[in-house]
């Protein structure tokens, strides 16, 4: 299995930041995420937030071994050209190291605040990343591209410098059936979803029809699961210390809950659900004030789980 560790940005000071992100490499998480949202997507939305890129960037030139990506960006906010030159700037920056995670965007305040295309439905805004990951693979894969489509046009553009990675992956965030999980069958190197390992095992089923239906091998896709993980000595001492993070940050409905949590041998049983569901790469949701004694017990938990 592999671990990683994601941080939402709502709430910290950069230095907050730094240390955690650098403390969960060190401990041993394979990769580290954050989040990118331009108004605060939990609770208060006028609470601080700091922006996804730029500090992708700062955590590239920092750290040393762990991969790196968001969680997922929001591909309302940029032109797939710009995010393609993005991801290759970083990729260099991290000696090649990054995962180029992308979403469709969902929240429409923050669109709202700073003038940005929010779309008329949820389906428009999946079109529109279709059509953005498309862009951004033949960018990042060589290819000097013209590009008249439904919702962007490029003329003639070239992503130079190369990432430093052959194939640069990409990750694509969602579980919509209809449009976000065929799209994933499609394009996507990694896939992230979110909920009870029922729920994820449901949605894993129609990838793999999606992937069968276009001739691809869904073994070529990498599942990964956002988990919010608690460790601590029992299970009420777990539930006791998530009730303070959820009463901070508000989570949205669909992340309300503690998804492992307890002693290492009951978190490492909530996650091998996940992992016999087909999700083998658990990434472990962070909020401030920012959880080092669950980081600390990652070996335990790898030793546990095999």
């Amino acid at each position: 299995m592999r671990f990683g560790a994601a941080f939402w940005v709502q709430r910290t000071t950069w230095p907050e930041l730094r240390d955690a992100v650098l403390h969960a490499e060190a401990v041993g998480f394979d990769d580290i995420w954050i989040d990118d949202h331009l108004l605060c997507d939990e609770g208060q939305w006028t609470d601080p937030k700091l922006e996804g890129w730029t500090a992708l960037s700062a955590l590239a030139a920092l750290t040393s071994r762990a991969r790196l990506g968001h969680m997922v960006v929001a591909n309302t906010f940029r032109n797939p050209g710009l995010v393609a030159k993005m991801a290759a700037t970083v990729d260099h920056v991290s000696d090649g190291r990054l995962i180029l995670g992308l979403g469709a965007g969902w929240f429409e305040r923050e669109h709202d605040a700073f003038g940005l295309k929010f779309g008329p439905w949820v389906g428009e805004r999946i079109d529109r990343l279709g059509e953005a990951t498309a862009v951004i693979r033949r960018l990042l894969d060589g290819e000097r591209v013209t590009h008249d489509g439904a919702h962007y046009r490029l003329h003639d553009a070239v992503c130079e410098p190369r990432p430093v990675q052959p194939h640069l992956p990409i990750l694509l965030g969602g579980a919509g059936p209809k449009k976000t999980i065929p799209l994933v069958a499609r394009l996507a190197d990694q896939w992230n979803a979110f909920g009870t390992p029922e729920k994820v095992a449901a949605a894993d089923a129609v990838l793999r029809q999606a992937c069968a239906a276009i001739g691809r091998d869904e073994a070529e896709i990498e599942r990964t699961v956002a988990v919010n993980v608690v460790v601590r000595g029992s299970r009420t001492e777990a539930d006791a210390a998530w009730a303070t993070w959820a009463a901070r940050h508000l989570p949205v409905d669909t992340e309300k809950q503690m998804n492992a949590g307890g002693s290492v041998e009951e978190t490492a049983a909530d996650l091998r659900a996940y992992a016999d569901a087909g999700f083998r790469h658990p990434v472990f949701v962070f909020r401030t004030p920012w959880d080092t004694a669950t980081m600390d017990r990652l070996p335990e938990l790898r030793a546990a789980l095999g």
